[in-house]
C-alpha cells in the first residue's frame, strides 16, 4: 500500500477514534454540563478571540451553554447512529446480496427488482417520512437508515458474489460435495468481507450526515440532547452574531465524514489484491 493511502488510513482511524472516545467518555471529557445555561455569558466568542475566555474554549451559544461540551456530547448520537445503522444495513444487504448473487435465477431477479424500486425513492426524503411515521428517537433514526441503505450493500455484495461464484474454488467446493449453503457461508463470504469492511466505513459517514439532517429538522433525538445537526440548526439563527456556533458543528460533521471516507479508501487499497497487481 502506498504511503499516500497509509496516511489516509491513519488519518481516518485517528479522527474516528477521537470521535468514539468523545462519545464514550463525554461525561468526563466535557468541561461543562452541555445543558447548563448562563445568560450572563451568552454568545461568548471562542477563547482565541480577544473577548473570549479560557473556561469556554469554543465559546457559548445564545443561552450561555458551552459549545465544546455540546460538541463532545453530540458525538454520542452521531456514533450510535453511524455504528448501529451501518451494522443493520450491512446485515440485511449482505444477506440478500449473497443469496441473490450466488443462487441467481428467480431469487436474483426478485432481489434486483426490489433494490431498483427501493432506490428509486429519494433517500433523505424517505428517511424523513420513515422517522415521522415511526416516531422520533435514536432507535427510529437507526431503523430508518437500515431500511434505506441496505440497498447499497445488497447491490455491491450481489455483484461480488456473482463474480466469486464463477471462480474455480467454488467449483471445487461443489465437486467435493459441499452444499450451497456451506459454500456460501464458508467459502464465498470470507472473500467478500474485505469489501464489506470498506463499505461499512463509508456507510458510517453517510449515517452521520443523515442523523445530522434529521436532527436539523427536529426528527432525531429530543431537543434537550445535544446533536451536531441541532447545533447547526441553532447556529443558522445567529450566523451574523455568532458564526462559530454554525461553523464548529459543520466542521465536526465534515471532518468525521472525511475520516470515514479516508479510512474506507485506505482499507480498499490495502485489502483488494487486484490493486496490488
Amino acid at each position: 500500500m502506498s504511503l499516500h493511502f497509509v496516511k489516509r488510513v491513519w488519518f481516518g482511524a485517528a479522527v474516528l477514534g477521537l470521535v468514539l472516545v468523545c462519545a464514550v467518555f463525554a461525561r468526563w471529557l466535557a468541561p461543562h454540563d452541555p445543558l447548563e445555561q448562563d445568560l450572563m455569558i451568552a454568545s461568548l466568542p471562542p477563547a482565541w478571540s480577544a473577548e473570549g475566555e479560557r473556561a469556554h474554549l469554543f465559546g457559548t451559544d445564545s443561552l450561555g451553554r458551552d459549545i465544546l461540551s455540546r460538541l463532545v456530547y453530540g458525538a454520542r448520537p452521531a456514533m450510535i447512529v453511524a455504528i448501529a445503522g451501518a451494522s443493520l444495513a450491512a446485515f440485511a444487504g449482505t444477506l440478500l446480496g449473497l443469496w441473490a448473487g450466488f443462487l441467481g435465477g428467480w431469487v436474483d431477479t426478485l432481489v434486483s427488482r426490489l433494490v431498483d424500486v427501493w432506490m428509486s425513492f429519494p433517500a433523505v426524503l424517505l428517511s424523513i417520512v420513515l422517522v415521522a411515521v415511526i416516531g422520533t428517537g435514536l432507535h427510529s433514526v437507526v431503523l430508518a437508515i437500515a431500511i434505506i441503505d441496505w440497498t447499497r450493500f445488497c447491490r455491491v455484495v450481489r455483484a461480488e458474489a456473482q463474480a466469486q461464484a464463477r471462480l474455480d474454488y467454488v467449483t471445487s467446493a461443489r465437486t467435493l460435495g459441499q452444499s450451497r449453503t456451506h459454500t456460501l457461508w464458508h467459502e464465498v463470504l470470507p472473500n467478500v468481507l474485505p469489501l464489506l469492511l470498506t463499505l461499512f466505513t463509508l456507510e458510517m459517514g453517510i449515517a452521520v450526515v443523515v442523523e445530522a439532517i434529521l436532527s436539523f429538522v427536529g426528527l432525531s433525538v429530543s431537543s434537550d440532547m445535544p446533536t451536531w445537526g441541532g447545533l447547526v440548526q441553532e447556529g443558522r439563527l445567529y450566523v451574523n452574531q455568532t458564526p462559530w456556533l454554525l461553523g464548529l458543528p459543520i466542521a465536526a460533521i465534515a471532518l468525521t465524514v472525511l475520516a470515514c471516507n479516508s479510512l474506507g479508501d485506505g482499507l480498499r487499497e490495502s485489502l483488494d489484491p487486484l490493486l496490488h497487481m
